[in-house]
This record gives structure tokens, sequence and C-alpha cells, in this order.
């Protein structure tokens, strides 16, 4: 079986279909669609040189890679590369060709170094080794059965001077969830700080993306200012995931965000979503401890690595 890796098409059905397949079976958490991967490629900014690569073998899609530049981290040269080989396809070398096509583009356009992302596992995380990676910050994906009955917490009677709206209630200005998006990226753990000041790019990153569905998105409003919010993510079949969940700094620490994602979670269960997904950094407690509250389990894990690509 001959491996090659070349760049997806977007516009072809069968490859973007093969790509979410793959990223699907490898972490479920991680909602894509054809649509959705034809958007982040013709919506990406230009300093961000962002390829999705595929890994083809008789015809099949049987990898995939997101490679990129982390353009709107205030240090710069640092990559990303992604890598995910289906499980009925490992140990063929596509995985390696995937990380090796990468990394050469990403030195192209002065990367210094890349990171990425490996499944928990001693195979996956000997992989990372073996090509010159270490161990850095671990995630976990969650995972809630909005299905089961008792799935969440009842709604609570919401706050003095607090109410709550939609995404849906800011499409004609939705500049004010912007600025809050803005902030709590800045606050969020991890190792690519993010400075989101491009407003025209978030509504192309995140405002007018394919999975973002509006009227699932909550948001905690305090005195006519949102102060909490979270991005509902739905695929179109029954599966939701959490883009994003935050709270303004002066804000915190009054459940709001707590409030927010219960709202946005019930009406998902409503609109007849069978299954939440959400992910976490490790060191995110806070956010943990709310997850753990709705009820999510772990579904995988995730280290992510780095390597210099002049070491």
């Amino acid at each position: 079986m001959t491996v090659i890796v070349r760049t997806l098409r977007p516009g072809s059905p069968s490859e973007t279909a093969g790509f979410a397949r793959v990223r699907r079976a490898c972490v479920p958490a991680m909602l894509a669609t054809p649509a959705s991967l034809a958007h982040d490629v013709s919506r990406s900014h230009p300093d961000a040189h962002y390829r999705q690569l595929i890994a083809v073998a008789d015809d099949e899609v049987v990898g995939t890679a997101q490679v990129g530049i982390a353009y709107d981290s205030p240090r710069p040269g640092q990559g990303f590369a992604n890598v995910y080989v289906h499980p009925d396809h490992e140990n063929r070398g596509a995985g390696g060709l995937l990380l090796r096509t990468a990394e050469e583009h990403l030195a192209r356009h002065g990367a210094r170094e890349v990171f990425c992302w490996a499944l928990d596992g001693e195979r996956n995380l000997g992989w990372a080794a073996a090509h010159g990676y270490r161990p850095s910050r671990s995630a976990h994906f969650l995972r809630l059965d909005l299905a089961a009955d008792g799935a969440l917490p009842p709604r609570a009677p919401l706050p003095a001077g607090v109410e709550l709206r939609t995404g849906a209630d800011y499409a004609a200005d939705p500049r004010p969830l912007f600025a809050l998006d803005a902030e709590t990226a800045a606050d969020e753990p991890g190792d690519i700080a993010t400075l989101l000041t491009d407003y025209e790019q978030w509504l192309a990153d995140t405002w007018q993306h394919p999975l973002l569905d509006h009227a699932l998105t909550s948001v905690a409003v305090v005195d006519g200012r949102p102060a909490a919010f979270t991005l509902a993510h739905t695929d179109g079949d029954g599966r939701y995931a959490s883009g994003m969940t935050g709270t303004g700094r002066a804000y915190r620490g009054r459940g709001l965000a707590k409030l927010a994602k219960n709202d946005s979670l019930h009406r998902a269960r409503e609109a007849g979503m069978r299954v939440a997904y959400t992910g976490n950094d490790a060191g995110n407690a806070p956010m943990l401890a709310i997850n753990t509250w709705f009820g999510y389990t772990r579904d995988a894990k995730e280290i992510r690595h780095v390597r210099a690509l002049d070491a």
C-alpha cells in the first residue's frame, strides 16, 4: 500500500467527507463537516498559512493534519500540526509522512517551534517522542449523554439583574460578544497565548463558522452587558460541542458561566441533540469543576507536545 500526502481539496466531496470521517473516528469531540472544513480554509487569515493535509491510500483518506501558524499569538514563530490517523490504518507510515510535510510547510513560513497533540496511550506518546517531540500540557475531552434521563441539572432561577439571551439576539451586532470572547480567550490556559484583536477575522473564524449554532449559544447578561457565554457548535447529526465558555473578569465568581452553559445544554436537548462534548485544559480547574457538576465524563485525553524545528 502506497501512502501519499497532499493538500485537501475543499471542493472534493469525497476528500472532505473522508477528512471528517477520520476526525470523528479519532476524536469524536472535535466536530467536523465538509462545510466546516471548506470554511476553515477559505476564511483563514493569510498570516496563518493554514493548510489541511490528507494521507491517501488506495483512494481512501486514512489520515489528516491541520497545519498553521499561530499568527494571533503575541509570541511569534509558533506553529501547530495536529495529525490523526484512522485506527484501521495505523503503523503504515501515514502519520510520519503527514508530520514531515507539515513541518516543512511551517518552516517555510517562519515557524521556529511546532506544537502537536497526541492522544494518550503508549503507542501515540512513543510516536511523538520518536519524532523529537517532548510532552507539555494535557487536556481532556468530556462527554455527556443528553438523551439520558436526568442528564442535566434543573434550571435555576435567574439572579436579580441577570437575563439570558441567545447568540441570535446579537445577529445585528455581535461586537459585544467579540469583546467578551477576546477577554476570556486571553486568560485561557495553554501553551499558545491568543490575542483576539481583529474583529473581521473573528467574524470569519467564529461568528460565521458553519458549526456555530447561534440559537443554542447562550449569553448571561448583566445590566445590558454580556457577562458570560457559551458558544454552541452542532454538526447536524445530533452532536453538540461547547466551542468556548467564559466569563468576563469583572463578573467571575458569580456562577454566570454555569448558568449560561446550563441554559444552552437544556435548549440543545430540547432541539434534539443526543450527545454533548466539551474540552478542557487539565489546568483549567474552574471549568473542569463546572463540567463535573454537569455530569460530563472523560471521553479521551490528549497531551500537547512541542519540538524546536532547528533541534
